[in-house]
């Protein structure tokens, strides 16, 4: 596959009925969906669910999200959505990347990317990554800041 970076954790996804819009191609807002569903099941299978966030009263939270629509996609057609960290402070900032690739001719419809703050639950107010964060989420990452 064409990533624009090596080893992108991957969910299999395609546009279904209710998620095609009166243009007849998948609504933006679906890759949206995509992205935070693709970004909760790589923290979970890093090590990191919403249990754990809540735990530790710490949060990776979106403070910008940025989506390039490329091309679109249609009704059942077979997508790979691959995400990575791409960077991180270590200390209160993380980057997230995306790419949605259609199978059938490996042309890359969507990138997309995150800026990601630590936040306590608690307040919403920016707080330093826990132990536990930089322990699972460093090592995954292409970069450092």
């Amino acid at each position: 596959m064409p990533w624009d970076h090596p080893n992108p954790f991957t969910l299999a996804v395609s546009p279904q009925p209710p998620d095609i819009d009166g243009l007849n191609h998948t609504n933006n807002a679906v890759y949206v969906q995509w992205c935070e569903r693709i970004a909760w099941a790589h923290s979970e299978a890093l090590g990191l669910g919403l249990a754990d966030y809540q735990r530790l009263d710490r949060a990776m939270a979106i403070r910008r999200g940025e989506y390039h629509y490329l091309l679109p996609s249609t009704l059942d057609e077979e997508l790979m959505l691959g995400t990575w960290l791409l960077a991180t402070d270590g200390k209160l900032t993380m980057q997230r990347g995306f790419q949605l690739i259609r199978l059938s001719d490996r042309a890359t419809l969507m990138r997309g990317h995150w800026d990601l703050v630590c936040i306590a639950l608690s307040n919403g107010r920016a707080q330093r990554m826990p132990s536990e964060f930089c322990e699972v989420y460093l090592p995954a990452t292409l970069k450092r800041h």
